[in-house]
């Protein structure tokens, strides 16, 4: 009896102690995440996770040389060399068909016998490295969606007051956080322009070693054109494809009725870009917001006068730095735009008409030979090479307008026989849309006229005076 009392205490103590482990380790656990997140200027999320616990975290600090991430890099570091491969920490919750989030349950992971954990660590270091060099390659290319991108905390920013912090959370909602889903190929056309953004944006980013004294990225870019050219379009594909904070910013987001607002607002803007770099700026409709000072009618404004200076003071900020802030503009009128802002805009191409060739891929790619959307089959019979032809003058949204409006004519044809069938339950007739044909199209260009042929001219001119490619 003794020795069953005996045990029964030792089994107490050591379930005892458990608990004890466990819940020190739970505790230590919280008391890492909290420090965390004041580190990383999460202070509300902080402190959020304070009240909750109701613990007093605050009480209690990391001891020295320990901290959540450094925890983490030894984890990464013990499983690379035991399995040859970093951990996959964390992965996408899968949508089911209602939008509803799926949970899966861990997958167990299977561990090597020690035989082979010995064997692995013999293994050749130049191979771990390339190992290692290629998974993490794979892992950016697998990450490279806007919305997974981690930005920083703005309770973490320099310098930050009560109303600096409101005008932050101003530009803020600008970042764009979305993905556009727009690539390079998607763009028909615009070689050059795509070229320049690529210096501007990508490589400096990729390959910074080449981007050095002389050779330092551009830091301003101004497509201009005639409207539906494809400036925004290409704006969206560098939200998409270039791993920068994308600030989408148009004119209500620097104006404000206030009092100096408007340059405090535009200073704040391109710190955070700094702060968030490497970062794009795309001003669209710049001419809403740059256009020449001075020539308003009546005088211009005292307040939008400050606000352009300080627009230039901040672009020559960047042209002198070496922060990775690159400013996209787009503008429809480009001989408004004030001349100093101009300078400052180290590229300016002209994003004209597409071509004939550009054209001609445009109806393609909008009126295919047979296209299914969702159950409903259209076939087309078009000589693309003379519908190229016969929409000269008409750009990239005109062209898309006309394909919409061709493909729309057999639709109508259907709708009176849908709206005179009686008779819920009965079985609906069977109906194919009919084929559209090349005189179908031109029969629709010849009742859509160009939205900007007149002002070719016009665009050209100004090339000549103001190019720079």
């Amino acid at each position: 009896m003794e020795l069953s009392y005996q045990a029964m205490k030792t089994a107490n103590q050591a379930r005892e102690a458990d608990e004890l482990r466990n819940e020190t380790r739970r505790r230590n656990l919280l008391i890492l995440i909290f420090h965390y997140l004041k580190e990383e200027g999460y202070m509300d999320a902080a402190g959020v996770l304070e009240q909750e616990t109701s613990f007093g975290l605050h009480r209690f600090e990391a001891c020295d040389n320990i901290d959540l991430e450094t925890i983490l890099m030894e984890y990464e570091s013990y499983y690379f060399i035991r399995f040859q491969k970093y951990p996959k920490l964390t992965k996408k919750v899968p949508e089911t068909c209602n939008g509803k989030k799926k949970v899966y349950s861990l997958v167990n992971i299977s561990f090597l016998n020690p035989g082979e954990s010995r064997q692995a660590r013999s293994s050749d270091y130049r191979t771990l490295i390339h190992d290692a060099v290629r998974g993490v390659s794979s892992e950016l290319t697998c990450h490279s969606d806007p919305t997974d991108r981690l930005l920083k905390p703005i309770s973490a920013f320099c310098g930050m007051n009560a109303e600096t912090r409101e005008l932050a959370a101003i530009i803020s909602k600008d970042i764009y956080l979305h993905n556009p889903n727009v690539r390079w190929d998607d763009i028909i056309g615009l070689e050059a322009a795509k070229r320049l953004v690529k210096e501007a944006v990508v490589y400096p980013i990729k390959y910074p070693q080449l981007f050095t004294g002389i050779l330092s990225p551009w830091k301003g870019l101004l497509l201009y054109g005639p409207p539906g050219t494809g400036k925004t379009m290409l704006a969206k594909a560098v939200a998409t494809e270039c791993h920068t904070t994308f600030f989408n910013i148009s004119a209500s987001s620097i104006v404000s009725k206030w009092r100096g607002d408007s340059e405090k607002l535009v200073r704040v803007l391109f710190e955070l870009a700094r702060y968030h770099a490497p970062s794009t700026i795309f001003l669209d409709e710049l001419e809403s917001v740059m256009s020449q000072r001075g020539t308003g009618p009546g005088g211009e404004h005292e307040g939008s006068r400050r606000m352009k200076t300080e627009l230039l003071v901040q672009m020559d900020g960047l042209v002198h730095s070496d922060d990775l802030v690159f400013v996209l503009a787009a503008s429809n009128l480009p001989w408004e735009l004030d001349y100093g802002m101009l300078r400052r805009l180290d590229k300016r191409i002209l994003v004209g008409l597409p071509s004939c060739s550009a054209r001609q891929a445009m109806i393609a790619h909008w009126l295919p030979p047979l296209s299914n959307t969702e159950g409903v089959e259209l076939r087309t019979e078009l000589d693309y090479g003379m519908l190229a032809q016969e929409t000269e003058g008409y750009s990239g949204s005109d062209i898309k307008l006309v394909c919409k409006e061709a493909a729309m004519r057999p639709v109508r044809k259907i709708f009176d026989a849908l709206e005179d069938h009686e008779g819920g339950n009965s079985k609906m007739p069977v109906i194919q849309l009919e084929t559209v044909t090349t005189d179908d199209f031109l029969e629709v260009i010849a009742h859509t006229k160009p939205s900007a042929r007149n002002l070719t001219d016009k665009y050209m001119a100004w090339e000549k005076e103001y190019e720079s490619v």
